[in-house]
């Protein structure tokens, strides 16, 4: 079967949801995902987001924190323009049904949590699930929009592309690649349906589960990336996989992540005997960056030849 729209959205977290509802204003727009809508790297996401909205914080002191953070690798006029476009775009989420926590003494204020990195309070959040909170109204705003289709369990499966010669005489000079659309499988009529767009866009996430261990969701597999590759995209950066140094392990079940919010909020790294060691590591001790908190658990757990360190709240 074909299908033809104006956008075709694959992938339905924050980034996918937030561009459709957006292109719905001017165009049809058809979003299309794997999984159950919900099933995003978005929900999976604790802490919250940071925004400059505290009176004793400012944009300078939140790029140098992320300069910091990211150890030399960020690229500084990106990071100024997220810094700084960060507040009104939480604020855009608010529009849309996001309810973050209030401050208990201003109620007209955000409630803002510290974590590592940071020298200020300024994580918005919505209790410990703002991952969720934010998926599930941006899915309710987009169930209201005009214009806009959602179909579950589709899987992108191949651009459609279309490579235009141009030539001057004998001598081609110019190779212009075109995006038609996808080649997408409805995993329930196991049929491949072609979906032509005007437009494009891919928000698949990213590709944790190339590791055996990871904090990332089982469905951050990497087809975004691989479809883009195959097409002819270039493709970089892709070392550039997060995970939290703190998880809950159990030897029988999946691990999952302990929210960067508990060290922000007083927890501290023990090794067996209960003794905290992030003082020997960095000056922030708990609150240090995520790859020296990852570090210093490496370099303990070599030290002390134990096999795992504790968080104690």
């Amino acid at each position: 079967m074909n299908y033809e729209t104006d956008f075709l959205v694959i992938g339905s977290g924050m980034a996918g949801l937030t561009f459709a509802i957006k292109a719905a204003q001017v165009g049809r727009v058809v979003l299309v995902t794997k999984k159950g809508s919900l099933d995003a790297n978005t929900n999976y996401a604790q802490g919250g987001i940071a925004g400059v909205f505290d009176p004793d914080d400012d944009f300078s002191l939140h790029i140098q924190d992320t300069l910091a953070s990211g150890d030399g690798l960020c690229e500084a006029r990106v990071v100024e323009t997220v810094v700084r476009e960060g507040p009104p775009l939480i604020r855009e989420l608010v529009s849309f049904g996001v309810r973050f926590n209030q401050d208990p003494r201003d109620p007209a204020c955000f409630d803002l949590h510290l974590e590592g990195g940071h020298c200020r309070r300024r994580v918005v959040h919505a209790a410990d699930a703002t991952g969720r909170v934010v998926e599930e109204a941006l899915l309710s705003q987009a169930h209201r929009t005009p214009d806009l289709t959602i179909l579950e369990n589709h899987m992108a499966v191949d651009l459609i592309t279309h490579t235009k010669l141009v030539s001057r005489g004998l001598v081609t000079t110019n190779a212009e690649q075109y995006c038609w659309g996808a080649y997408v499988l409805d995993e329930v009529s196991a049929e491949v349906h072609t979906f032509l767009a005007r437009f494009t866009v891919l928000a698949t996430g990213g590709a944790g589960m190339v590791y055996l261990h990871t904090t990332n969701p089982d469905i951050a597999t990497g087809d975004g990336p691989a479809i883009a590759y195959r097409a002819g995209a270039a493709v970089a950066n892709m070392e550039f996989v997060q995970f939290h140094p703190t998880t809950l392990y159990h030897p029988q079940a999946k691990n999952f992540l302990i929210s960067e919010a508990v060290r922000g909020e007083g927890g501290v790294l023990v090794d067996a005997q209960g003794n905290a060691f992030m003082a020997e590591y960095s000056p922030q001790k708990d609150l240090a960056t995520r790859d020296t908190v990852a570090r210093a658990i490496d370099a303990e757990l070599k030290r002390t030849g134990q096999d795992c360190v504790y968080l104690d709240i």
